[in-house]
This record gives C-alpha cells, structure tokens and sequence, in this order.
C-alpha cells in the first residue's frame, strides 16, 4: 500500500519558490519543486534527508 504524500513547506519560506516536502512515510521522504510540483519528485530514505539537513545547517548565508 502507497501512503499519499502529505506536502508541507519549510517555516523559513517566505515565498514559493522553495520546495515541498512529504515526511508522512517512514520508509520514504519525498521533495519536488514548489514551482513546477508537476515535474517530477526526488525520493530518499529518511536518513539521507537528515544527513542532508545537518549538512546545510554547517553552510555559512
């Protein structure tokens, strides 16, 4: 059975050019593009997102 993505945008959007994220599925994460959400999805596990997270929170603005 195939959870329907639950999309939900960072608190630090301030417009809609970011991206859409779906946690919803615990064996799965799934991003698309805010501005063409039809285009297409990146799939990842969860701990890849997170990885993914802590690593641009070491990034300098």
């Amino acid at each position: 059975m195939t959870i329907e993505p639950n999309w939900r945008t960072s608190t630090y959007t301030k417009s809609d050019s970011c991206v859409e994220v779906a946690d919803n599925d615990r064996q799965r994460l799934v991003i698309r593009d805010t501005k063409d959400r039809g285009r297409g999805v990146v799939t990842v596990r969860p701990a890849t997102w997170s990885c993914f997270v802590e690593f641009t929170k070491q990034l300098p603005l």
